[in-house]
């Protein structure tokens, strides 16, 4: 997969996110940036599992070095490697070791999935959703 090549979007309407770990596994994935492959980086030894897909945003460049970070929120796990079609709904403000790392939070654009539509900002989401979040990355 050449990464150079896929488009950011049409902010905030319309952002291409590629997927590097699928909601609910509990292995770690990152692409490598240079070959396109996906990379095992660890096994989450915990019983935890990702809240969400997660992924960046291709040919962006956050405070930390790396392409900007995002969740697409839904009930579905989406393939390592895919580029989803999506709409932002909010950001997580957090911060590690090496400072600032917020991840921006998105649903699957209406193409993709409709069900998603009445959701326009990450307050419209059940707050069991918002607390998985919150724990997985208080824990992770």
């Amino acid at each position: 997969m050449n990464l150079s090549k896929i488009k950011i979007g049409d902010i905030p309407n319309k952002i291409n996110a590629v997927i590097e770990i699928p909601y609910g596994s509990n292995i770690k994935y990152e692409i490598d940036k240079d070959s396109g492959a996906i990379m095992v980086d660890r096994v989450m030894a915990s019983a935890m599992f990702y809240p969400a897909n997660y992924g960046f945003i291709a040919n962006t460049l956050a405070d930390d070095g790396d392409p900007v970070d995002i969740l697409v929120l839904n009930e579905y796990p989406i393939q390592a490697g895919a580029v989803i079609p999506c709409r932002l709904i909010g950001v997580l403000i957090m911060e590690d070791e090496s400072g600032m790392d917020e991840k921006l939070l998105a649903v699957p654009n209406s193409k993709i999935d409709a069900r998603y539509d009445n959701i326009k900002t990450y307050t419209d989401l059940p707050q069991a959703t918002l607390n998985k979040i919150k724990n997985f990355f208080e824990t992770y």
